[in-house]
């Protein structure tokens, strides 16, 4: 099981709309509750890369959609930046009686705002990051422009946020304004990340600035050069998500062993988005995709590549093993792969089909070697497994499974 659709109740008793997702083939190391900007949902394809990477990193998380947002339920036009907090603490409530408690709270924009001051209300929390938040709650006011006497005097306005337009009572502005972040961020006895970038729009990099100030020790400062608000260009989404899972893991003692699925020592996992496949190897993971030009985003090496890279690894490793064995001067080793595609005049042994792997490989040997002993790694080159393997027919054994467990 790859992801899980929940709903719980929030701080209004609505049900809110959530997805937990869990790390590919593997038992989670620490949990995550995040918590989206004003306005916004979890499926902002920033918060989607970001889980994404943390899952990588082996952390199960927890995105939401606020009352009266995404797909929960409730009516956007009673809540507050205090039933924002009371939805993140019932999140956390609801992965701590079904799961596990969270250790780690993410929040963008207000959300991160949001995260701060929920943090004291959470036990079970040890770490909290921030993205592009501001650093006074009330700095989502200016989002409403004109419309703020509207609502100061009238009781309410219809504000036009983005593509939306939402309806904000005067009780949202009274009860962000009672909200002292230099005070929470003093009383705020866990670690805190804060990323920013330099180029948002909305909310000035100036902000990320005076919450560091404001904040206690331990705490980092990450700058993303270039970003927007929203994080929409995607390798700065991916590289805010694997920021967090590393700096987090400095904070949250993992278990000693992290439990692995035994369905397989390898597995890959995509969903309907882009090409770019994860894939966890035991306790390793990396990214797989497509170049541009067949529609990926270049954010990995390509199947190929990577076959490619098994071949030149463990050519350098029989040959090291071998020369090591025999005590010859191999200093280091370098191998070189190509792959192609090429037309086969001969195909009687290629069941008619006309076109056939090749790979290309060429050795680089640092060393005192004699004429002898390079030909003879030449010869062991071709010994190592991945080349064997690659050279006989294999047997690959397909079938349809559903796990649900």
């Amino acid at each position: 099981m790859q992801y899980k659709k929940i709903q719980f109740s929030g701080s209004s008793g609505a049900l809110l709309s959530a997805r937990l997702d869990f790390p590919p083939d593997r038992h989670p190391i620490a949990w995550a509750v995040m918590a989206h900007g004003f306005t916004l949902s979890k499926d902002l394809s920033a918060m989607r890369n970001i889980t994404r990477t943390l899952n990588m990193e082996g952390f199960a998380v927890l995105r939401f959609d606020f009352t009266g947002l995404g797909e929960s339920e409730g009516d956007f036009s009673e809540m507050n930046f205090s039933s924002n907090i009371e939805d993140i603490v019932a999140a956390a409530q609801y992965l701590t009686a079904h799961f596990f408690a969270p250790s780690l709270l993410v929040g963008h924009s207000l959300g991160g705002a949001a995260v701060i001051f929920a943090a004291s209300k959470i036990p079970s929390v040890r770490a909290v990051a921030t993205i592009g938040a501001p650093s006074c709650a009330e700095h989502v006011l200016r989002l409403f422009g004109g419309k703020l006497d509207d609502i100061e005097h009238k009781g309410y306005a219809v504000v036009r946020i983005g593509p939306r337009s939402f309806m904000i009572k005067k009780q949202f502005l009274d009860d962000i304004r009672q909200h002292n972040m230099d005070r929470a961020l003093n009383e705020l006895d866990v670690p805190i990340l804060i990323i920013h970038s330099p180029a948002d729009e909305i909310v000035p990099v100036s902000n990320a600035a005076e919450i560091y100030k404001a904040a206690r020790h331990p705490k980092s400062f990450i700058s993303v050069p270039g970003a927007n608000h929203l994080l929409s260009n995607k390798k700065h989404s991916l590289y805010v998500g694997g920021v967090i899972a590393q700096w987090a893991g400095l904070y949250i003692e993992a278990p000693a062993e992290p439990s692995i699925n035994p369905r397989g020592k390898v597995v890959a996992y995509l969903d309907d988005e882009g090409y770019d496949t994860q894939v966890r190897m035991r306790q390793h993971g990396l990214i797989v995709d497509e170049p541009e030009t067949y529609g990926g985003n270049d954010f990995g090496p390509t199947p190929y590549e990577l076959l490619s890279a098994a071949l030149a690894a463990c050519t350098d490793i029989t040959l090291m093993m071998y020369a090591r064995r025999k005590e010859w001067p191999l200093e280091a080793v370098r191998t070189y792969v190509n792959y192609r595609r090429e037309h086969c005049e001969d195909c009687e042994n290629l069941d008619g089909n006309p076109m056939q792997n090749v790979f290309y490989k060429s050795l680089d040997f640092e060393g005192e070697l004699s004429e002898a002993q390079i030909k003879r790694l030449l010869q062991i080159a071709a010994k190592c497994p991945v080349h064997k393997t690659l050279q006989q027919s294999s047997v690959i054994h397909t079938e349809w499974v559903d796990y649900e467990d």
